[in-house]
C-alpha cells in the first residue's frame, strides 16, 4: 500500500467506524460492563485497545493510536495532551535517578529546559552533543548513559542528523535511542526503518495541520511498547476523544498538504538564497544547509519549515520586518495551513556546545497561501528590513 492510501485508510476499520465512513467520537470516563466475566476481560486487556477506562482510551483513541503506530512503522502509539508532553512522558518513562542521557545541542528549546530544570532536580544528568557529530558520538558515552535522543532537522538552525551512525553506536552500547519526528512527520521520515527505537511528534504540527488541537505522540518498537504504554498511563497521559477526532481528520488530507507545503517552500528558500540580504537559507533539500547529505540519503521529502541566516541585522530591523508583514503571521508553532514567522538576533543562548557565529536567524512556515503573494510579501518586509539596516 502507497503511503498516500494508508492515509486513507488506516485506523479505520469497522470496529471503529460502525459502517460510516470516520471512526465515531466516542467520549467516555467511565465504562460499565454487564458481568463481572466481562469485566474481568476487559481488565485483562486493558493495555490492547480494550475499553476499560476513559485514561485508557475509547474507540477513538484505539482508532488514531492505530493509524499512527501503522503510519510510523511501530508496535504501538501513547497519546499526550502536546509535544512536549510527549517529549517529557516519553524521557521519564525510561530514566531514573543517577541515569545520563545524551541530548543534541539543537533541541527544542522546551526539551532542553525540561533536561535542565526537571531531569536534573530527578538525578538525571545531561550532555549536550554537537548534531553533526555522527560516529563521534561514542566519545560522550558514560557507564550510566541511558538514553541517545536527536531531532532532526534541528529546532530551528535545521541540522539534519546522520541518523543510522548515531544509532549504530547506540546500539553497540545498549543505549535507548529516541528522535523527535515532528518534521519528518512519519511520510517523509520514518525512525524506526532506520533503527530508532522510539519515534516522537507533536501532533499539533501537521498530523492535525490546522493550528487547533495540541497533541503529542509517541510510538515505540516491540521491545519498548509495553514499557512506554504503561509508563505513559501511570505518569496520567491522555488526550480528549474530541482531539483525538480531529487528529484523525488532519492525518487523512496530510500528504495532499505536505505536497504544496514542500513544493511552496521549496520556491520561497530558492528565491531567498538569491537575495542580496541572505547569508545562507538552512532547508534541508538544499545544499546550504548542514546535514543536507544525510536529508538525500534518508528522506522522502521536505514540508514547509525553513531557516534563513541575514547577512547583518540587528532587533529593530527584525521587527521591522515582521510588522511590515501581511500575510506572514507571528506566533509560536508551524505545521497549520498559515505561513509563520519567528526570528533571533542570534541562536548562542539556545546552545551550549555548537555555539553561534551567524548573523540573525528568521524561521519561516510556507503555508498554503498561493506562493506569488508570500514571496512578494516578503520581498516588500525585507526593504524595510534593509532600510532600517542602513540606518542603524
Amino acid at each position: 500500500m502507497k503511503k498516500e492510501t494508508q492515509l486513507i485508510a488506516a485506523g479505520r476499520s469497522k470496529k471503529y467506524t460502525q459502517g460510516v465512513v470516520n471512526p465515531v467520537l466516542q467520549r467516555a470516563s467511565t465504562v460499565v460492563f454487564d458481568s463481572v466475566a466481562e469485566f474481568k476481560e476487559a481488565a485483562k486487556n486493558r493495555g490492547n485497545r480494550a475499553l476499560f477506562y476513559g485514561r485508557r482510551g475509547t474507540n477513538t483513541h484505539f482508532a488514531l493510536q492505530e493509524a499512527i503506530a501503522e503510519l510510523e512503522g511501530g508496535a504501538g502509539c501513547a497519546l499526550y495532551p502536546s509535544g512536549a508532553a510527549a517529549i517529557a512522558n516519553t524521557l521519564l518513562s525510561f530514566v531514573k535517578a543517577g541515569d545520563h542521557i545524551l541530548m543534541m545541542d539543537t533541541a527544542y528549546e522546551p526539551t532542553r529546559d525540561f533536561c535542565n530544570k526537571v531531569l536534573s532536580g530527578l538525578g538525571v544528568s545531561t550532555t549536550y552533543y554537537d548534531p553533526m557529530i555522527g560516529a563521534g558520538i561514542s566519545e560522550l558515552i558514560q557507564e550510566n548513559t541511558r538514553v541517545l535522543f536527536m531531532e532532526s532537522p534541528g529546532s530551528i538552525t535545521m541540522e539534519v542528523q546522520d541518523v543510522p551512525a548515531l544509532v549504530k553506536v547506540a546500539k553497540e552500547h545498549g543505549l535507548i535511542t529516541m528522535l523527535d519526528n515532528t518534521y519528518g512527520n512519519g511520510l517523509q521520515f520514518r525512525p524506526l526503518d532506520h533503527g530508532v527505537d522510539i519515534s516522537i511528534q507533536a501532533a499539533t504540527k501537521y498530523i492535525v495541520g490546522h493550528s487547533d488541537v495540541m497533541m503529542g505522540v509517541s510510538v515505540a518498537n516491540e521491545r519498548y511498547w509495553p514499557t512506554l504504554r504503561e509508563q505513559s498511563y501511570l505518569l496520567g497521559q491522555c488526550c480528549s476523544a474530541d482531539d483525538a477526532y480531529m487528529a484523525l481528520r488532519g492525518l487523512r488530507t496530510m500528504a495532499v498538504r505536505l505536497a504544496q507545503h514542500e513544493q511552496a517552500a521549496l520556491t520561497v528558500a530558492n528565491w531567498l538564497s538569491t537575495h542580496p540580504l541572505v547569508d545562507h537559507v538552512r532547508h534541508p533539500a538544499l545544499p546550504s544547509c548542514p546535514g543536507h547529505e544525510h536529508f538525500k540519503r534518508d528522506f522522502h521529502g521536505s514540508n514547509g519549515l525553513f531557516s534563513v541566516v541575514m547577512k547583518e541585522g540587528n532587533q529593530a530591523a527584525l521587527d521591522a520586518l515582521v510588522e511590515a508583514l501581511h500575510h506572514f503571521k507571528m506566533g509560536f508553532s508551524w505545521g497549520g495551513y498559515e505561513s509563520l514567522i519567528t526570528t533571533g538576533l542570534t541562536m548562542a543562548p539556545l546552545r551550549s556546545v555548537t555555539g553561534w557565529a551567524h548573523g540573525p536567524i528568521i524561521r519561516l512556515h510556507i503555508g498554503l497561501e498561493n506562493v506569488d503573494d508570500l514571496i512578494d510579501d516578503l520581498s516588500q518586509g525585507l526593504d524595510v528590513y534593509a532600510k532600517v539596516c542602513a540606518q542603524a
